[in-house]
């Protein structure tokens, strides 16, 4: 039946099939290529004869066309007579099997009318399962699944970037990959350059008025940090976000000859140094405040130093925009997010000893925090920071495995872990690296034993240097670049997803909204017998409650940012708090075993992701929901109109990117109706309507941002002077110092976030010629 149907569609629809001439040789899905017909001015064909004479071509020509018009009449009315009696007939038989199958126990999905049990003329193939059963099947299975053993394995042993220890895991990785019924697994090197501990280790040294000096001798450091020696006062600057800086500036505070003491959390570090550079801060101190996290049962309240990087962006900041495969040689370049201060982070007993010694003015009420602001000291004259971070070139492994797709092997949904970690990284890294081994094992089985038949593929990614800026995703995103986005469907990342056992979190693209909502109503809350959805939703949109911007530090990141792929992370936490020994040497199994029920907690983060591949894979049409899209800007359109009077007085108008929201919330309307109106069983014109929803992120990138200058190009989520979030802030200046305004600077914002949007809705519409453009 569904070949009958398959080559119906195929003759009537809207979009051909691949044209073999003289050919009716059988495609590989099962429909049959038309054959191609030479047409000229000057010869006609009918039959073997060619007809020379003009007349006699002309009369004989018609005679061969009555013929060929009666012919195609009569096939066309056989055809339909046979169709409908073949139909009335398989209806009939179709309700007799499902009596029959009800009768002898057997579930409807399990057996198909096309089985080989009926008979044997049928290619032999496994049952496929329907989605429900599929949904019961994933759920059976995440049920038995044991964590624990993997994760101890995975932190008995530090694996640093590019360490021995490190290679050895990819290996051991790679192994267990390689032990499923995966289609094939493989590995890409990298060489990468990182920056490590040097010989002598970093100190704080705090100069007392009496003479003596205290030290301070942190257990990590943070990566990418300028090298070298800076002192002068201490300033306290709360989690060093912009408007932080802001706020101190605004009271006429001088960063300069200071450095500058600000907790860890809510953004990067990368972030907290970007902001103090700009304040013309001498350096930074960074430390964790406990009442920002969640800690494990009767654990005391201390953290110790972390580590992170400050690099703001991601992959090596040594080759920027360049892949680094075989040990190749680029343009000695550095990336424009190195900083040039020092930067080193403390432990949380040591960032309270400081943040206590400050003397100077009273901190601001808003900030909630009984503190001086410094930059004086009480008892001290000053603080010196030395950094004596150094370089080291490494050799990195990403490590990968793939279940083929069925139907469509070239589009693929990735599924990523990170694997390396300082110190132990239990929650870090060894939960993701556990549950993604399990995934590809659970989800190769469901497909050798179960009938699961994936129409796309599936890629699962083990990722190493992630700690040092998702160094090894983006090296491999950049080696790819031309190719992932056209061919991977989402990435969805697991790390640190276990961090607590309460709130559930999301960071992700507007797209995989539809998909984070139908997997949180399938899966239970890991401690009581609600489901995700409903515990966090408490009569507002859940998107509001739970989601969560991403963060540099988030592998996703580059994956939405920097290539245009639909991502999505998500995290357990308690009390919307993250876990306290994150990156740090306390990330222990122990630590975590005493915070959060591993295997139940896991099983859950399996359940949700495999929930979400499933969709992905399942479904004829993609679903990816582009009219969330739709409303995002609206909501930037309402922000800029609010400016409409200042604008307006300067000569300035928003009316262009009103139109150009306009034109992509048509388009996107339209493409939901082409789904809604197509036929599921023509297989290339759906591909095409899947393939214009799967370029909405790459087409939000900015085609006027260099991905070598400003790698985050979406305008939306990226970072730089083509984003939304830069034109409002801009626009700002207008309200808060309207001299530093610049009217043309803002006309080339506005013009090209007006024409990356217009782009987003002409690659919606389909075909040049079906774009109907009054813009």
């Amino acid at each position: 039946m569904e070949q009958v149907r398959s080559t119906v569609t195929n003759f009537f629809g809207r979009v051909p099939l691949s044209y073999t001439r003289f050919s009716l040789t059988q495609q590989a899905d099962g429909d049959s290529s038309q054959v191609e017909m030479k047409l000229a001015d000057d010869e006609e064909e009918c039959g073997d004869h060619v007809m020379a004479d003009n007349v006699v071509k002309h009369r004989k020509g018609n005679n061969c066309k009555g013929t060929c018009f009666k012919i195609l009449a009569a096939s066309l009315l056989f055809l339909t007579g046979f169709l409908i009696g073949y139909l009335s007939y398989r209806g009939r038989v179709e309700t007799v099997f499902k009596n029959q199958e009800k009768d002898d126990g057997v579930p409807e999905s399990s057996v198909g009318l096309d089985s080989p049990a009926e008979t044997d003329s049928v290619p032999e193939m496994s049952n496929v399962l329907h989605w429900g059963d599929l949904q019961s099947l994933l759920s059976s299975k995440t049920d038995n699944l044991i964590f624990k053993d993997n994760i101890r394995k995975l932190t008995d042993i530090s694996r640093e970037a590019g360490s021995v220890n490190e290679e050895s895991m990819a290996l051991m990785m790679h192994n267990a990959l390689s032990n499923m019924s995966l289609d094939k697994v493989w590995n890409d090197e990298h060489y990468v350059r990182l920056q490590v501990n040097g010989d002598s280790p970093n100190k704080i040294t705090i100069f007392k008025n009496d003479d003596t000096e205290d030290t301070i001798t942190p257990t990590s450091y943070v990566a990418y940090s300028a090298s070298g020696t800076v002192s002068g006062g201490l300033l306290y600057c709360h989690y060093g976000r912009k408007e932080d800086f802001k706020t101190l500036q605004d009271l006429n505070i001088d960063f300069s000859g200071s450095l500058v003491l600000v907790r860890s959390g809510l953004i990067s570090f990368s972030e907290k140094v970007k902001n103090a550079e700009l304040a013309k801060a001498l350096g930074v101190l960074i430390y964790p405040e406990p009442s920002d996290f969640t800690f494990p049962m009767s654990q005391s309240r201390t953290i110790n130093s972390p580590f992170g990087h400050a690099h703001y962006g991601t992959g090596d900041p040594y080759t920027p925009g360049f892949p680094s495969f075989n040990n190749t040689q680029f343009p000695s370049v550095e990336s424009s997010g190195l900083p040039k201060i020092p930067v080193q982070t403390i432990s949380s007993e040591d960032g309270r000893k400081l943040l206590q010694s400050l003397g100077g003015a009273v901190c601001p009420s808003s900030w909630k925090v009984q503190c001086m602001l410094g930059p004086q000291l009480k008892d001290a004259k000053s603080v010196k920071l030395d950094v004596k971070n150094v370089l080291a070139d490494r050799k990195i492994y990403n490590v990968f495995g793939v279940l083929r797709g069925f139907d469509e092997p070239d589009r693929y949904v990735v599924v990523g872990a990170q694997r390396d970690a300082q110190g132990p990284g239990a929650a870090k890294s060894a939960v993701g690296s556990s549950i993604l081994l399990k995934l590809a094992s659970m989800l190769s089985e469901m497909v050798k034993t179960d009938g699961y038949r994936p129409k796309r593929s599936i890629v699962f990614a083990s990722w190493g240097a992630s700690e040092f800026g998702s160094v090894g995703a983006t090296e491999w995103l950049e080696g790819y670049l031309t190719t992932l986005h056209l061919k991977a469907i989402s990435y969805i990342s697991l790390d640190s997803a276990v961090q607590g056992n309460g709130a559930f979190s999301v960071s992700a693209s507007p797209l995989m909204y539809s998909i984070v909502e139908d997997s949180m109503k399938e899966v239970k809350y890991p401690t009581s017998s609600n489901h995700l959805y409903p515990q966090f939703v408490k009569g507002s949109k859940w998107t509001e409650t739970i989601v969560t911007p991403f963060t540099f530090e988030d592998t996703a990141y580059p994956f939405l940012t920097y290539s245009g792929i639909p991502s999505v992370s998500f995290r357990f936490q308690k009390d919307n708090k993250p876990y306290a020994y994150l990156d740090t040497d306390m990330d222990t199994l122990d630590n975590l075993e005493n915070l959060v029920d591993i295997d139940v907690m896991c099983r859950s983060v399996a359940e949700f992701a495999g929930q979400m591949v499933l969709r992905l894979t399942h479904w004829h049409k993609l679903p990816l929901e582009i009219n969330q899209y739709s409303t995002v800007l609206l909501q930037m359109a309402v922000a800029l109109f609010k400016q409409y009077a200042a604008l307006k007085e300067m000569g300035l108008s928003i009316t262009w990117i009103s139109s150009a929201r306009g034109d992509f919330k048509r388009a996107a309307e339209s493409l939901n109706t082409e789904f809604s109106q197509s036929d599921l069983d023509n297989k290339p014109f759906l591909r095409s309507l899947n393939d214009r929803i799967m370029k909405v992120e790459h087409n939000l990138l900015s085609p006027y941002a260099s991905p070598n200058d400003t790698p985050f190009r979406h305008i939306i989520y990226g970072s730089g002077n083509h984003t939304f979030v830069a034109l409002m802030e801009h626009l700002d200046l207008l309200n808060t110092d309207k001299a530093k305004f610049d009217r043309e600077l803002f006309k080339k914002q506005l013009a090209m976030l007006t024409w990356t949007i217009q782009g987003a809705a002409n690659g919606m519409a389909g075909e040049i010629w079906e774009i109907d453009n009054e813009f």
